[in-house]
């Protein structure tokens, strides 16, 4: 019975593509239209399909997520982001107006993020030009990875992140007992998820443009220097298998028979992927410092978790503003 329900989840993901574009179609097309008549019906129903398919989008991502790159964070995302985003289909049909500016942010999100995740033309040089950061960071603290082409990974050597794209994007490490691991710079290493995030967000309020400049110079320079650190720290214990503690639990945790991946599988799916949510939180401090409107959609999620309305605003003691920003 699981090994049926696994499959039908991983025949689902041949889906999830095809379905971003539709995703972020509808939630840039409800977007516009509730910024010019925000209290039409169709607007309202236009808005919750969105919600509603973004929820299918996110099914189709459990195996994926949760299986394939066996990430708890990720995994335990995509579960909650599934009745999440239908909860936001049903408060947005019941005149939720304020979730039209959470609404605005997915869109946003969507359209700086998609072009990088589905074209070479864009993926290519970001992928790159981060690998090579990453080198410099590297070669200057003392360690002299080789890097090569994602082709020699997919020929010759097994990468603990799958198939990857024949970039010059790929550090390979030859441990003393001649046993090769790598480590990929992929779209998801670029830290351009994040900058999607907070660009949606500080996008999607009204606002003065010259606070969003600033919340924007503030956030994105952040989030892309973190990043390069966290590049850096998985490469660096990976290659060299500083963090081959407890194996047994590690391989059993995470599914897999080979004991060189046990100092990835801590470096990454485990210590970055939660102190990038902690780093994430702290930037999020910084902005609403800068942009308090900002706010309404950290208001709106608080509402979704707990029920009960909340006045962060009030309580941080910064100027109130209109759902609509205004």
């Amino acid at each position: 019975m699981l090994d049926r329900v696994l499959g039908a989840l991983e025949w689902l993901t041949r889906f999830s593509d095809p379905l971003a574009w539709l995703v972020i179609t509808v939630f840039t097309l409800a977007s516009v239209l509730a910024w010019y008549d925000r209290d039409a019906a169709r607007t309202r129903w236009l808005a919750a399909s969105a919600w509603g398919l973004f929820a299918a989008f996110w099914f189709t991502q459990i195996y994926h997520f949760a299986f394939v790159q066996k990430s708890i964070v990720e995994g335990i995302g995509t579960l909650i982001a599934v009745p999440g985003a239908l909860y936001v289909a049903y408060l947005v049909l019941n005149g939720r107006e304020s979730l039209y500016v959470l609404t605005r942010a997915i869109a946003i999100m969507g359209l700086v993020f998609l072009p990088f995740e589905a074209l070479a033309l864009f993926r290519r040089p970001l992928v790159e030009t981060v690998t090579s950061q990453t080198e410099f960071l590297m070669n200057t603290l003392g360690f002299q990875p080789r890097v090569v082409n994602g082709e020699f990974v997919n020929q010759a050597v097994q990468s603990p992140q799958g198939q990857v794209d024949p970039y010059r994007n790929t550090f390979l490490w030859v441990l003393p007992e001649n046993h090769q691991v790598t480590y990929t710079i992929k779209i998801a290493c670029t830290g351009i998820g994040s900058m999607a995030i907070f660009a949606g967000l500080i996008g999607a309020v009204r606002a003065p443009w010259r606070r969003k400049a600033m919340a924007l110079g503030l956030s994105l320079p952040v989030i892309y220097a973190l990043n390069l650190v966290r590049n850096v720290f998985i490469g660096v214990t990976f290659g060299n298998q500083y963090l081959h503690v407890a194996p047994e639990l590690v391989m059993s945790l995470f599914a897999t028979g080979d004991p060189y991946k046990v100092s990835y599988y801590i470096a990454d799916r485990i210590l970055a992927q939660f102190l990038s949510v902690a780093a994430l939180v702290a930037i999020t401090w910084l902005i609403v410092r800068e942009l308090p409107e900002v706010l309404i959609v950290i208001e709106d999620l608080l509402f979704m978790l707990t029920g009960s309305e909340w006045d962060l605003r009030g309580a941080l003691g910064v100027q109130p503003v209109r759902a609509d920003g205004k």
